[in-house]
């Protein structure tokens, strides 16, 4: 039902009548879903590895802009299609071809989930007195429920929790700054160009991830809503909230060593004080966790129905459906979570450049074709028909996809694998800007040389109002 609470629509395309809000909610959102202890720990990473702050700060910095320009592109695209992200990729790799980068997708929430599961769940067993076990479990169903409810309360949740965390960061950046020696921090600037790119991986890992999702949240827009001001919304809120965050990560890193490194939850709340105090960071913490992780869970399962749909031929789900698979995604990551809450931090820089290397050739390939090939044009209807223009399997976009992992690989630096060309570079990892520029130029060269697929103009035109597919119930 137009203007419910609960979502009726998964990866059907949105009609113009149930169109409403303003560009500015992508900034909200974005802010609200950074400002949170993950990011925190994220920023902490380029200092826990060698990093000084300065330099640091810095390098988070610019990754942040870059990567967060790449995923607000991606964001611009919601109200002009109306549609999820990932089903766009039927546009570049088919059909049935687009489950490829899906499937890889679908881990990367899973694995966000139980992440950011891990670090919530100790905040919730210390706010109801169990322990991390019982924390983790609670806030797994809580975001599911939430997330089942699907985007009006998901844009809700982002506008309080950019408000309530954006007051507990300043509290808590007051509070390390009167700890902290300032002047001896800033004052101790080394560059180290292995460093400084590490630093520059992290937050562009971190911005790059959200590629995949971002026009989940931005595709209930009018579809008169400016581009650009959708582009710099998006940009300004998630740069903002994770550099914000990232940067207080870096200081308490610096400052507090293994204090932090024992316990980053205990740590922070430590930080803001005891007794209610204390209990209201915890509370802050898990709100912050549970906006991302709401977004992780309806991002999850946005993808497994756009792979699963694909080959069933369908474009709407009943409200069974929608419960079922959001289930799927929160067992699975809890599972995770449970398996893995022990050693958290040893893993979590290896999952967030090992990440990167799997989405950048996707966010290039899914670029260069909306902006520069299809001209911001998709035939619609035909995303959901494997014998329509689009087909079953565009061997060339999956050919490039291929290559674009490939050349990574001599430049990718992690726990488990290096690289015959880091070593040379200093011990620094660049394979996300070899992921960006080589897959881009590659399927611009193929895609421009094969445009029969491409729809005319008046492909685009707003459906009529009688023809939009409603919702099963």
């Amino acid at each position: 039902m137009a203007g419910g609470l609960v979502e009726l629509r998964s990866i059907d395309v949105v009609p113009d009548n149930e169109r409403h809000g303003r560009a500015f909610s992508q900034f909200t959102l974005w802010l609200g879903a950074n400002l949170q202890i993950t990011a925190v720990v994220t920023g902490a990473l380029a200092v826990v590895f060698g990093g000084d702050v300065v330099w640091s700060i810095v390098g988070l910095l610019v990754g942040n802009l870059l990567g967060g320009a790449v995923m607000a592109l991606h964001s611009a695209q919601g109200p002009k299609l109306g549609l999820p992200q990932m089903i766009q990729s039927r546009a570049q790799f088919g059909v049935y071809g687009a489950v490829v980068p899906l499937l890889l997708v679908v881990v990367m929430y899973i694995g966000f989930f139980a992440s950011g599961s891990v670090l919530a769940g100790q905040a919730v067993g210390e706010l109801t007195h169990t322990d991390d076990t019982t924390g983790i479990v609670v806030f797994a169903v809580v975001t599911a429920l939430m997330a089942a409810v699907g985007y009006r309360v998901i844009h809700t949740l982002g506008r309080v929790a950019s408000v309530i965390c954006a007051l507990a960061f300043v509290y808590l950046g007051i509070r390390l700054l009167d700890r902290a020696d300032v002047g001896a921090l800033l004052g101790d600037a080394h560059f180290s160009f292995p460093m400084f790119l590490l630093a520059v991986s992290l937050s562009a890992s971190w911005q790059l991830a959200f590629g995949p999702y971002v026009a989940d949240y931005s595709r209930y827009l009018p579809r008169t809503t400016s581009p650009k001001a959708t582009f710099w919304w998006t940009l300004s809120g998630s740069a903002l909230g994770s550099q914000w965050s990232m940067t207080f990560g870096v200081l308490v890193a610096a400052t507090a060593g293994e204090k932090f490194l024992a316990s980053q939850v205990g740590y922070v709340v430590a930080l803001g004080g005891t007794g209610a105090v204390a209990s209201f960071f915890y509370f802050v913490i898990a709100l912050g966790k549970l906006t991302i992780n709401v977004l992780n869970t309806y991002g999850g399962f946005m993808s497994l129905v756009t792979g699963v749909s694909g080959f069933q031929g369908r474009r709407v789900l009943s409200r069974g459906g929608r419960a079922a698979y959001i289930a799927l995604i929160m067992v699975a990551g809890t599972a995770i979570a449970l398996l893995g809450k022990d050693s958290f931090l040893s893993s979590f820089k290896d999952f967030l450049l090992f990440l990167l290397t799997f989405f950048t050739p996707w966010s290039a390939i899914n670029l260069v074709d909306y902006y520069l090939i299809s001209k911001e044009r998709y035939d619609i209807p035909a995303l959901s028909d494997p014998r329509g223009r689009y087909g079953t399997w565009r061997w060339g976009a999956l050919a490039v996809y291929a290559v674009g992992l490939l050349a990574q690989l001599p430049f990718l630096a992690t726990g488990f694998y290096t690289g015959p060309c880091v070593e040379p570079l200093g011990g620094a990892d660049v394979s996300w800007i070899v992921g960006l520029i080589v897959p881009a130029l590659l399927y611009w060269l193929v895609a421009r040389r094969d445009t029969a697929h491409l729809p005319e103009p008046a492909a685009d035109a707003p459906a009529p109002e009688t023809e939009a597919v409603a919702p099963q119930r």
